[in-house]
């Protein structure tokens, strides 16, 4: 499943390298856009089962961007000076500020209640990163490695289920282009990862093991609450 995962961000990096020298990402219409435009300022009209399942996946989104933002400062506090890592990092959480600004915008847009967890989630993310990047180098990679493959998954998921509603309101496939590109970007992250020695981290199956199982209960957390 990893080097499947690798395989398919290697071929979606080129991709982005297009969109971003194109200036066409999906969540630019959040960023730079109209906010006017009925795509990015209106939610659409569903059954009540689908406005259900809608209101699940942008609470858990915004609640996991919260979390990998809060991640990634954890381990910017403990590898912050290494010349090597630090813009990495920071160039990663960058990308995650990007990926919460944008969920943000879109639980309003949609109306939907975010989690009950959000401290929680940021206490725990700040605290993953922090102890995995005390563990050393390597380990902090395979925390992102462990996360970021949770989320790839999750995401791709998500689009399955996304297909039920159908594309007649404009919001719809924005809201399913944006959501590819955050995948693309999470998946990028675990390849930057692998790229660092995640897999020489000590207990590197024990570890990614914890550390997704624990991403896959606050999902099913964040769903519900």
């Amino acid at each position: 499943m990893l080097r499947s995962l690798s395989t398919r961000c290697l071929r979606r990096h080129a991709l982005r390298r297009w969109y971003t020298s194109s200036s066409v990402l999906p969540s630019n219409a959040y960023t730079h856009g109209d906010p006017s435009n009925p795509a990015v300022s209106t939610t659409p009209d569903v059954p009540t089962d689908q406005r259900r399942a809608l209101d699940s996946a942008l609470r858990v989104d915004q609640a996991g961007e919260i979390a990998a933002t809060w991640i990634y400062k954890g381990q910017i506090l403990i590898l912050g000076r290494d010349k090597k890592l630090e813009p990495m990092l920071q160039e990663m959480l960058q990308q995650e500020e990007k990926h919460l600004a944008v969920m943000n915008k879109l639980q309003l847009q949609h109306n939907v209640r975010p989690t009950i967890l959000t401290e929680v989630a940021k206490v725990a993310g700040f605290g993953l990163g922090a102890v995995t990047a005390l563990m050393g180098k390597e380990s902090a990679m395979a925390c992102t490695e462990a996360v970021e493959t949770v989320i790839g998954e999750h995401y791709d998921d998500q689009l399955k289920e996304m297909a039920q509603l159908g594309q007649d309101h404009p919001s719809v496939p924005l809201l399913q282009d944006v959501i590819r590109e955050f995948r693309d970007d999470e998946l990028e992250h675990l390849d930057t990862a692998v790229k660092n020695f995640a897999q020489r981290a000590p207990a590197h199956a024990l570890l990614s093991t914890l550390v997704g199982a624990g991403c896959k209960v606050a999902i099913e957390l964040c769903k519900r609450v």
